[in-house]
Parts: C-alpha cells; sequence; structure tokens
C-alpha cells in the first residue's frame, strides 16, 4: 500500500498484557510503555483514519492457567483474570486519553462504575465517532483466552483484521522459538491449518479456527519496536501474515 493509506478501515489490536509489564520485575504495569503504545495507537489511528478496538491480556497480573496449576479452580482462576485485563485496559484508557485520543472501555462482565458493559452496536458506533474501543472482561465466559476474545469481537464488528503484537521482541512467525533456535526461520505468510498442523506459537487453536472460519487475516508483529503499530495499520511487511 502507498505510504499513509492504511490497508484496513476498522481492525482490532490484541495486546499481551506482558507488554505492559516492568521488564525489570516482570509484571506489574510500566506506565513508560503503556504510554508510548498510547501515543503509537493516537497518531496512527488519527492520521490514518483507521478504526481501532483493542483487546488487552492480563499476564502481566494474573494467569488463570496459573491459578489452576496452584490448585485453584479454573473457572475462579479465569474470572481472576478477567479482573486483571480490566486494570490493563483503564490503564492503556487513561495513557490514550492524556494524548488527546477519546475512548471507551466495554467489559463483558458489567461493573457500571468504571466501564460500559459490552453491547456490540454501541461499540461500533463508538468507533464510527473515531473513539478508540477498549475490549476488557475477555469473553465474560471462563476456559477462552483473550485471543478468542479478539477473535470473536473482531468478527462482531466486522473488523477487517487483527493485528497481534508481539511483547518478546520477535517479529513475526517462526519455525520455532528464535529466542531459543538460531536456525529457526520467520514465515512471511502461512496458511491457519500450518498454523495447526505445525503447532505454531501464534493464538490458541480455538482463536486460529476461529478466524479461519471467519476469514480473518491475522498479522503477528513485534509491537515493542517503535513506529510499528502505524507500519501494521499501513500494511507494511512488518511481520507474518496469517490467512
Amino acid at each position: 500500500m502507498p505510504d499513509g493509506v492504511p490497508q484496513w478501515s476498522r481492525v482490532v489490536l490484541k495486546l499481551s498484557g506482558e507488554a505492559f509489564a516492568d521488564s525489570t520485575i516482570g509484571y506489574g504495569i510500566d506506565g513508560k510503555v503503556v504510554a508510548r503504545i498510547a501515543s503509537e495507537l493516537a497518531d496512527a489511528s488519527s492520521d490514518l483514519g483507521v478504526q481501532v478496538a483493542v483487546v488487552v491480556g492480563g499476564g502481566n497480573i494474573w494467569r488463570g492457567l496459573t491459578g489452576e496449576g496452584a490448585g485453584m479452580d479454573r473457572a475462579n482462576a479465569d474470572y481472576m483474570g478477567m479482573l486483571a485485563t480490566v486494570i490493563n485496559a483503564l490503564a492503556l484508557q487513561d495513557a490514550l486519553e492524556k494524548v488527546g485520543q477519546a475512548t471507551r472501555v466495554m467489559t463483558a462482565i458489567q461493573m457500571a462504575q468504571i466501564a460500559e458493559p459490552y453491547i456490540r452496536r454501541r461499540a461500533m458506533r463508538h468507533l464510527e465517532r473515531g473513539r478508540v474501543v477498549i475490549f476488557a472482561g475477555g469473553t465474560g465466559n471462563p476456559y477462552f483466552t483473550t485471543d478468542t476474545t479478539a477473535a470473536l469481537r473482531a468478527a462482531e464488528i466486522g473488523a477487517a483484521a487483527i493485528l497481534k503484537g508481539t511483547h518478546s521482541g520477535v517479529d513475526g512467525v517462526y519455525t520455532d522459538d528464535p529466542l531459543l533456535n538460531p536456525e529457526a526461520t520467520k514465515f512471511s505468510e502461512v496458511a491457519y491449518l500450518d498454523v495447526l498442523r505445525l503447532g505454531l506459537k501464534v493464538m490458541d487453536s480455538t482463536a486460529i479456527t476461529f478466524c479461519m472460519d471467519n476469514n480473518l487475516p491475522i498479522v503477528v508483529f513485534n509491537l515493542m519496536e517503535p513506529g510499528n503499530i502505524r507500519l501494521a495499520l499501513e500494511g507494511e511487511a512488518i511481520g507474518t501474515l496469517v490467512r
């Protein structure tokens, strides 16, 4: 695509909770990182005219699978994880509004004092009015990841693609973990079925299958590289396209 021209008019940006973490301790929320992501997102969305919804994970605060591994009831542990995503959503909302970007946080679990309940048509109306909509609380159901939330919300609101930002410095999908295996090679493009067949670490299998069934392309890119959010919205080949 020509510079400054968006490839998609509406997208869902999937951010892992770990991307928000303080790198020195591996958890919590690093305000500078969140501010940098918010600034890039606001500038790119405004300049390009792209409607952006965001799904944020909660792994920097709590992971349901960790709780289950410690003997907790899986459903309770997952509900705790959903609450962690709300904390991250509010942090991102604050950072976005500090740079002048109007936002709405919408939650799958009602908590009226701090966020709107998720209503599909209302979310679409917010996007049409230029607001960044942050979806929190997962799907509202245990046993489903925020990857699946991103896929579900993208289909519901008619998004053209999912942009999945990685936080570990990996700039796409590889045949193996490039941080552990220097022989791993990067895919510029890969099919949904190959992701499932080869067990590639893109999104969980439920999310990949849902995207395949609903023809939702996924762009995997390095979120931590400054400027990549804009490049991803412009359709630049900075990562791996899954379709």
